[in-house]
């Protein structure tokens, strides 16, 4: 049974970000790096409104309410990615064996983790210039980005390189970890 007759979620647009609604899909852009998305669905619509963006849903009924509510949590992601980015701040941790961490193009190359001979490999899929990876003092690595999906997926991918299986994890915590998930300020 509906007992809302409409829900609206305004999403306020920063300073000096330029958001366009074309058709289905939002662009979002301020100073040359810009994000776009699709939102699509029957009964629920973006538009542009008096204090920015709104999500708008006409007598919606459980899933629609909790749609519109992502659309609105990812259309604030993407304000503020554009506006300040995400920064990821990851660690590396050992215990005996130095590792050595290394970015090469399109890889991160994990050498001497626990000893191993051959180097393990994390794949950087996206291009420098939407996702910066970092090395500093060769234990921290930060990953920056205006998308918080690519920025998240870079930092996943590094953690799982180091993932060490068949041993116990409270005894061997050799490996690269998220330390921090921020947006720069």
């Amino acid at each position: 049974m509906v007992k809302l007759d409409q829900i609206i979620h305004n999403i306020p647009v920063p300073d000096g970000v330029n958001a366009n609604i074309d058709g289905h899909s939002l662009t979002v852009s301020k100073d040359g790096s810009s994000l776009s998305r699709e939102f699509r669905h029957n009964r629920i619509s973006i538009r542009q409104g008096d204090e920015g963006i709104e999500v708008h849903c006409d007598l919606p009924r459980r899933k629609e309410k909790a749609l519109s509510g992502t659309w609105a949590a990812h259309i604030r992601n993407m304000m503020r990615g554009v506006d300040t980015g995400f920064v990821y701040r990851l660690k590396a941790v050992y215990s005996h064996f130095p590792m050595t961490i290394k970015v090469a193009g399109d890889k991160m190359m994990i050498t001497n983790l626990f000893g191993e001979k051959v180097p393990r490999v994390a794949p950087l899929p996206w291009s420098p210039s939407e996702v910066t990876v970092e090395v500093q003092n060769k234990v921290d690595v930060t990953v920056t980005g205006a998308d918080i999906e690519k920025v998240g997926q870079t930092a996943a991918n590094i953690e799982r390189a180091c993932k060490i299986r068949r041993r116990d994890r409270r005894v061997f915590q050799d490996g690269i970890y998220i330390t921090s998930k921020a947006g720069t300020e």
